[in-house]
């Protein structure tokens, strides 16, 4: 179980916004979208992630004035992220030691997707499942 199989079913379409976005472009477009994060990018590459944390550090640092700042300002750097190979368990493991939500998925300096916690636990939850009606089925066959 890789990432890949979450990308192969979640889709690899992306929402990001540049280095140069304001913090109230960013929180407009996750209200919109009704998402939790987006990575925000120089070009091809990930160079932050904006989430609602980075919202309340905003605001606590740069008070109101946070909403015109631009995202390199209060993004999280640097970027953890996983590649299309990396085990289910592992980015599971990586995000809750460094206690992260959302990692982009990269191949190379281009990112190929993006996965929230949620989505590997869903996985995870779906392959339990699925094992699980598997086994039952075998041993009424049996």
């Amino acid at each position: 179980m890789t990432i890949a199989a979450i990308l192969k079913d979640k889709g690899d379409d992306v929402v990001s916004l540049p280095r140069t976005a304001t913090v109230g472009q960013a929180l407009a477009l996750l209200a919109d979208k009704r998402i939790g994060a987006v990575p925000v990018v120089d070009g091809a590459a990930v160079v932050g992630i904006f989430s609602e944390r980075d919202v309340v550090y905003g605001l606590a640092t740069y008070g109101p004035a946070a909403l015109d700042r631009i995202l390199a300002d209060v993004m999280t750097q640097p970027v953890q992220s996983v590649t299309p190979k990396e085990p289910v368990i592992g980015a599971l493991s990586l995000m809750t030691r460094r206690r992260i939500r959302h990692l982009p998925v990269v191949e190379g300096e281009r990112m190929v997707g993006f996965v929230s916690i949620g989505d590997l636990v869903k996985y995870r939850i779906d392959r339990i499942e699925a094992d699980a009606a598997a086994m039952r089925d075998y041993i009424q066959t049996a």
